[in-house]
Formats: C-alpha cells, structure tokens, sequence
C-alpha cells in the first residue's frame, strides 16, 4: 500500500513539473511561436504532397527526432511537455507503468523526411521524454515525397525548402531563368509558382487567337510579364502596397489581384480597369492606415 502511495505521489509530482515545462515552453513560444508548437502531421503534409506510402516495421526511434503529431500537437509543447490539465490522468498512468518496470507496447509512427509524427502514443512520448528516455520502439510507416527533409527542421524552414523547391522545379522545366528576371519573382505560399506557370500557358493562349499564329512559350512569357505582371506589380510599387500586406510579396499580390480583376471582368465588363481593380483589392482586402500604425507602435514598444 505504502509502495502504491508512494509511486501515485511520484507520478503526481512528475507530471506537475512535465506541466510546469509545457507551460514554460508556451510563455517562451509568445516571442516565438514556432520553438514552442508541436509541428501538424497535416500541415507538413500539405506541404511536402509525399505520393508513397512504405512500412517500416518496428524500429527503435531516437525520441528527439519525434517532432509532431498527428491528432495531439495541441496538447503538447514542442518538447512533449503536457499542455493541458486533461492529460493528467492518463500521463499519470503511463508514469506510474515506468516507475514499476511495466512493459507498454510501442508506439505508433509516421515518418516523412527525417521527422517523425505520432499517430498513437502521445502520452507515451511525453512521458519517456520526461524521464530522460533516449529511444522509443515504434511501429514506423514512411511516407515518401520528392523533397527531403533533414531532422530539426522547423515548419518555416520545412516552407522556404519547398517553395525554392517548387521554383527551382518550374524554372528546370520551363528554361524561365532565361527569358525572365525569376530572381525577382518570390512567393510565401506553396503552389504558386504552378499558379504562375498556368496564367502564363493562358495569356499564351489568347495571344495566339489574337495574333493568329501559335505563340511560342518563350514569347508568351515575355509578353505576360511586360503586360500583366509587371503593370501589376508597377502599380503595387508606386502605391506603397505591400506595406498594406505585411510579409507578404509582390507576387503574392499578383496572384490575388488578377483573381479579383477576373472577377470585377464578371460582374462589371471586360473593360474594367487595372489600375482600379489593383485599388479595390487593396482597399478590401488589405491593412487600414491605422492599423499600420497600431503595428509600428508595437513594434516600437516591444523593442
């Protein structure tokens, strides 16, 4: 009996000081958000598009490797460290079976890149990482995309790796570097350069209705890009814009702004213009003047 209170008392004092960490790792994660989240399964996933699917078997995973979660990367800090009060009884069960040597089957992993995910065994993680465990026996699926991913990565690393990826990818394929000023053209969203290449395959397109010939890609990419682009993003320049869509870039705006003239085309007529269709987006969509200042005060004050 004693020996019961006594394991009960260390798995309560156990996951107090677990929560006292997750709880730091949250106050830490006010100045930067990204060290004190567990990474989504799903956003990485979104991101990487893995198209392979590989079982893996039962493998002994370095638990710091173990970087997301599947369902449960709310409940966690970044470390495994339990977030919530309602996790209370069950971390403490999963405790209270390391405190007495029992065995608990392995955990269940996905693995994309060198990151590993969990799809079942949460608690199990957060509690070997609470009591300096080094490896986990895991059931291991990977799930294979062409982009690699190294172990530590970040999700704004694990960003930035895909869209010079995707860049680099359309730019191979296309020979664009050669015809265009790529160097200038970034986007902060994935799938974008894709994007790009398709409103550069319709403006070629029309071109050759209009000139009654088939326009060749290098001549249409010229052509969009002194036609469209470049008006766009002209205007975008000298109307101060971007500072309206704070870490936001020229190209992004492209990208919604020839949505949303497509869209005034519908409803007002093919001769809706340009330039006022780039103000209206603005205008509708983008930071009013006093917001920009409540943010350069912030800034100012944070400081």
């Amino acid at each position: 009996m004693k020996n019961n209170i006594y394991i009960n008392n260390q798995a309560e004092q156990d996951f107090n000081r677990a929560k006292l960490h997750g709880w730091l790792e949250s106050l830490r994660g006010i100045v930067n958000p990204q060290a004190a989240q567990l990474l989504a399964f799903h956003d990485i996933k979104t991101l990487l598009k893995p198209d392979r699917e590989k079982y893996l078997g039962m493998k002994a995973v370095p638990i710091k490797a173990i970087v997301g979660s599947e369902d449960r990367y709310r409940d966690f800090s970044r470390h495994f460290f339990p977030r919530r009060e309602h996790l209370r009884n069950r971390w403490m069960s999963i405790d209270r079976a390391y405190l007495t040597d029992i065995i608990l089957p392995p955990i269940k992993l996905l693995k994309i890149g060198d990151l590993y995910f969990v799809r079942d065994g949460n608690h199990r993680v957060s509690v070997a990482l609470a009591q300096g465990v080094v490896t986990i026996d895991a059931e291991v699926i990977e799930l294979t995309s062409d982009l690699h991913i190294s172990a530590g990565a970040d999700r704004e690393e694990i960003l930035t790796a895909v869209l010079a990826w995707e860049r680099s990818n359309v730019v191979e394929q296309t020979n664009l570097g050669s015809i265009l000023p790529v160097e200038n053209i970034a986007f902060t969203t994935p799938g974008r350069w894709h994007e790009l290449l398709n409103h550069i395959e319709g403006h070629k397109y029309y071109l050759s209705l209009e000139r009654s010939y088939e326009v060749q890609f290098p001549e249409a990419a010229r052509s969009w890009y002194d036609n469209l682009y470049s008006k766009i993003t002209d205007i975008v320049r000298s109307e101060n814009l971007l500072s309206r869509f704070p870490g936001r870039t020229e190209a992004d705006l492209y990208i919604w702004i020839i949505k949303h003239w497509h869209s005034l085309k519908e409803k007002c007529g093919e001769e809706y213009p340009l330039d006022k269709a780039v103000s209206e987006y603005a205008e509708s969509h983008g930071k009013k003047p006093k917001f920009q200042s409540m943010s350069w005060l912030k800034k100012l004050f944070s400081r």
